[in-house]
């Protein structure tokens, strides 16, 4: 299968590895912070999901990983034994090292774009995962691209492995104008300590490169990928995110 190209509209435009400390990123810290994204609701459903899922020691792979904070806190007293980070920020990465190393595991980061770098893993056989994570960064990504890498991701996982994937997910027949529209009435509404400013840019990253898909489209993409089935775990008060889990085998 030929590699699809890479769309221009990603996260390394808005949110480069260069411009990790500037404006945008401060934004993003104070979303953190204030738990806009539902992050700590997340973070502690995976948590659960990944103690009693996990009764062996397993292997993870994050892609877009940043500086792993939330995925430090969902590893505490996880039988991990080992954890692969990729991402595009040499800085971001420099703090996951820092954030993981309350983890008693073998790691690695891989600075690079996580779109090249899983066909590479996938064309190693050494390189199979029991767990693969994906946080609010596959929305960045076309709808041939998040095909393709999927796909990708069935490949490299174990045949008991999970595919967890945690995005920003319209309703059914919603289409993108509409949803982004409804996405940022609230971001408007609720994101009550941005400035302005600060709304505006945000409004601006998601109005030119957030591509979300509905659930019932990734779906599709799991029947055709091969998963024996995908469940929500979570989704938030305003039917905008979820918590998505596709189960590489029975």
């Amino acid at each position: 299968m030929s590699v699809p190209a890479k769309s221009n509209s990603t996260e390394e435009q808005l949110f480069a590895p260069k411009e990790f400390f500037n404006e945008q990123w401060q934004i993003y810290d104070k979303v953190l912070k204030n738990n806009y994204m539902r992050h700590r609701d997340i973070y502690h459903i995976l948590h659960e999901l990944l103690v009693s899922y996990f009764q062996k020691p397993f292997k993870m792979l994050e892609l877009g990983c940043g500086d792993a904070g939330f995925s430090t806190q969902a590893l505490l007293n996880t039988n991990i034994a080992s954890y692969m980070g990729i991402d595009l920020s040499t800085p971001a990465l420099s703090i996951a090292k820092q954030n993981m190393a309350i983890i008693e595991c073998e790691k690695t980061f891989t600075e690079g774009d996580f779109f090249e770098l899983v066909p590479v893993l996938e064309q190693n056989q050494n390189h199979k995962f029991d767990l693969v994570l994906i946080s609010f960064a596959l929305h960045h990504l076309q709808r041939e691209q998040k095909d393709f890498l999927i796909n990708q991701i069935k490949n490299i996982l174990n045949p008991s492995g999970l595919f967890i994937l945690i995005d920003l997910v319209p309703k059914q027949q919603e289409d993108r104008d509409s949803y982004i529209k409804r996405y940022l009435s609230g971001v408007k509404k609720d994101w009550t300590l941005l400035t302005e400013r600060e709304y505006s840019i945000v409004s601006a990253h998601i109005s030119s490169s957030d591509f979300p898909e509905s659930q019932q489209t990734l779906q599709l993409i799991s029947d055709k990928c091969g998963f024996a089935r995908l469940e929500s775990l979570y989704c938030d008060p305003q039917d905008t995110t979820q918590l998505l889990c596709f189960y590489s085998g029975q």
